[in-house]
């Protein structure tokens, strides 16, 4: 599996049936609760995505910390579903997990068959994404690290988040705003390239 160039072919039609063979790649977008796994699958995805969130109630008091994200109304309870066409050989089908404990048990089934993960962090609350990152290592699951550059967060060294999350070089850490396209794009494209060199493939 490889892939040409490092943008998405403005002229693929993301309705249209593709006529030639194609790879299929499953990634995922997971993170902690509030960290913006939906607004990222959103922003990216050339269809309408897929959300399955719901209205937070008084039965989430106690359960869900809202903590710097007091604003939040509402949760992802399954999953988020996006597509986006690197060029017409790579579709990359993103699967946003939920962030709450308690529909954890929901992440193995979406960990099936994925090639690779985002973990989003917050540096508000780097200990929220401490969950993802040891899923993903455990099961031997390539991931990158996106830090969200919220408004009003404070900005910190990409080698200082590096230490604060106990991750090698090797895995890549970078800044990005899951609300712009163009920011999201390329953290799928360093995931996708860092999956590529993990399996000798070189990008092209």
């Amino acid at each position: 599996m490889a892939y040409a160039g490092s943008e998405i072919d403005p002229g693929i039609d993301p309705t249209v049936e593709l006529e030639r063979p194609y790879s299929a790649v499953k990634l995922l977008v997971a993170g902690g609760f509030g960290v913006g796994k939906t607004t990222l699958v959103g922003a990216v995805s050339e269809i309408a995505p897929l959300r399955t969130e719901e209205l937070l109630s008084e039965l989430s008091d106690g359960v869900d910390d809202l903590t710097l994200v007091e604003a939040k109304e509402t949760t992802t309870v399954a999953m988020d579903f996006g597509r986006i066409t690197i060029n017409p050989e790579v579709i990359l089908y993103l699967f946003g997990t939920p962030g709450q404990e308690r529909f954890w048990f929901i992440w193995d089934e979406l960990a099936t068959g994925a090639l690779g993960a985002v973990v989003l962090a917050d540096t508000r609350r780097l200990d929220r994404c401490f969950a993802s990152i040891d899923f993903f290592e455990r099961r031997g699951i390539p991931f990158v690290v996106g830090v969200n550059c919220f408004d009003g967060a404070q900005a910190y060294d990409v080698a200082d988040i590096r230490r604060a999350l106990h991750v090698t070089d090797a895995t890549p850490v970078l800044l990005c705003d899951v609300r712009a396209r163009e920011s999201c794009k390329e953290v799928l494209l360093v995931l996708l390239e860092h999956v590529l060199a993990l399996l000798g493939e070189p990008a092209r």
